[in-house]
């Protein structure tokens, strides 16, 4: 398992995560919400999670529907069903871009966004295998960070849901 997640994250680093629409996305979140206190991502967070039981979703819309979202839903159904979901999170935690709704916005007090963006730009995350319920297959976690490859600076973080039983393949 962990063999065939390590070349994964290889092959992720050195597509996805060098492409200007991540690279420019994240940057372009990281100067957005440079000055955002933690009481401020806690509203932000409070708000998304709101909105993930609403019919009305306006801040959840407006990141599925910007040009990282729609990347990585691209990228999401060209893996065939190998990935599950896919975000991408700024320098403070929070979602820059996502193929599917997640339960949160800040993902900055978790493992995937700690492991990776905190640690440096060689960071590799695997979460604990799991098995999903709603799609009854065993996934887990790969997270990475995302770095711009201008100064080699960890800018923010991926993680991928990943079905291990397609990975074993």
């Amino acid at each position: 398992f962990e063999a065939p997640m390590k070349d994964l994250a290889k092959k992720i680093t050195t597509s996805w995560l060098a492409d200007p629409v991540v690279i420019n996305a994240v940057k372009k979140q990281n100067e957005a919400h440079a000055a955002l206190k933690q009481d401020e991502i806690i509203v932000l967070d409070k708000k998304w999670r709101s909105e993930t039981g609403a019919t009305d979703q306006p801040m959840i819309k407006a990141v599925l529907a910007n040009e990282l979202s729609k990347f990585l839903v691209a990228e999401k159904e060209k893996s065939a069903g190998l990935f599950t979901e896919v975000f991408v999170m700024d320098n403070k935690g929070l979602n820059a871009g996502q193929s599917d709704i997640t339960s949160d916005y800040w993902q900055g007090d978790e493992a995937k966004w700690q492991k990776t963006f905190l640690v440096g730009a060689s960071a590799v995350h695997l979460g604990d295998v799991e098995k999903d319920e709603s799609t009854q297959t065993f996934q887990s976690q790969l997270s990475l960070p995302v770095v711009d490859p201008a100064d080699n600076t960890v800018i923010g973080a991926i993680t991928l849901g990943v079905n291990v039983e397609m990975l074993a393949q």
